[in-house]
């Protein structure tokens, strides 16, 4: 009985942990950003950066240039970061095909003292797979007093 508890309340935690990451974006995502047809292609320019070293308590405002390859419009529908400690939000508008676009992050390194690895999920209207994922490193330094 104590096991089953146990489950219960485990099981519990962790739906409200999956509850709270909910994907920003998403609201008022038009029917047609999800059908296939209207799919489009991405190219990465920026999917992985690294920015050295910053002081601990210092933000960072990250971003993530695409291009829309394609020849429908790109959608963000969602992005999602790995942790609380970052924040990340899609372009407004669809990118045309050919345009570029941008997403941005902030990262607030309060207490990250150390090396960083931060993941952020992009979710689009893209052929192939839907969802991305881009990375950025930064060393986080406790500032000289």
């Amino acid at each position: 009985m104590k096991y089953f508890l146990a489950l219960v309340v485990a099981a519990t935690i962790v739906g409200c942990d999956y509850a709270d990451k909910t994907p920003q974006g998403a609201a008022g995502v038009s029917k047609e950003a999800l059908d296939s047809s209207k799919f489009t292609t991405i190219e990465w320019i920026d999917s992985t950066r690294d920015y050295g070293k910053i002081n601990e308590g210092q933000k960072l405002d990250v971003s993530f240039r695409f291009r829309n390859t394609g020849d429908k419009p790109l959608v963000i529908l969602a992005v999602r970061p790995g942790c609380g400690c970052t924040a990340a939000e899609p372009p407004k508008e669809p990118i045309a095909p050919g345009a570029e676009g941008t997403i941005k992050a902030s990262f607030n390194s309060d207490g990250r003292e150390g090396h960083n690895s931060k993941d952020i999920f992009v979710e689009a209207n893209t052929k192939g797979t839907q969802n991305h994922k881009v990375h950025f490193d930064v060393e986080v330094v406790k500032p000289k007093s």
